[in-house]
């Protein structure tokens, strides 16, 4: 009977080298071709838990969470400030897929600051947005813009409250002229007031009231007039 030769039981040389170079686990900083650097930990060759980037090109640097080689969870996203060694903090917050992507504050380069809801590296949900001139904007977003519900107060203390649509005051909102002393109250269309209302309101606290008091409309149901204005309004488009 011919003897058999058994295969070999352990690895050849070049399936143990393949194998060894596989990243996996904690591991000291790994240098790209490019010149990025990443210390962290790694997942079948990719990066996978905590970790951080950084990028030679553009001098910005992540620490944060990974998952499948993409920032995945909570993580900070800074940026090297030109011709200096100090780094800014850009954005601070979750994460999803490489994209900011959940709850996260994002520092603008004009001072600006909004702090809120994420999706698709876009401001969607609710959020507040602290503007560089002093406007404070506090409500809904969606794809960058707000929309839906939301308040802005501007920085001489005029507010608006109601719907907004594609970045602009659109549906029912009250506007508060705090400086003269009066309120508008009715429908906007594109940004635009169109039916509604214009009354005192503070005038007596107002720093600049208008020089004349706005005079009483005497309907019996003012309500009706102005549905039946909006309607006509509407129905136009």
């Amino acid at each position: 009977m011919p003897f058999l030769k058994r295969p070999p039981t352990t690895p050849s040389l070049s399936t143990l080298l393949d194998i060894k170079s596989q990243k996996c686990g904690l591991r000291h900083t790994v240098f790209s071709p490019s010149g990025n650097e990443y210390t962290g930990e790694w997942q079948n060759n990719k990066k996978h838990g905590k970790g951080t980037q950084v990028w030679k090109k553009s001098g910005a640097i992540y620490n944060g969470e990974w998952k499948f080689g993409k920032r995945d969870g909570y993580g900070t996203y800074s940026v090297l400030l030109p011709g200096s060694k100090k780094y800014v903090k850009k954005y601070c917050g979750e994460w999803t897929d490489g994209k900011k992507d959940g709850y996260g504050t994002y520092f603008y380069n004009n001072s600006s600051v909004y702090e809120g809801e994420w999706s698709q590296d876009q401001r969607s949900g609710w959020g507040r947005m602290y503007f560089a001139n002093g406007d404070i904007y506090e409500g809904k977003w969606l794809k960058d813009k707000n929309h839906g519900e939301g308040i802005i107060i501007f920085s001489n203390g005029n507010r608006y409250e109601g719907s907004w649509r594609e970045g602009k005051k659109d549906g029912r909102g009250k506007f508060y002229y705090c400086d003269k002393g009066q309120l508008y109250e009715g429908l906007w269309v594109d940004g635009v007031p169109k039916c509604g209302t214009l009354s005192d309101f503070g005038r007596d606290g107002a720093p600049m009231p208008a020089k004349y008091q706005i005079p009483k409309v005497h309907l019996i149901d003012p309500q009706l007039v102005l549905r039946e204005a909006e309607s006509a309004y509407l129905g136009q488009f």
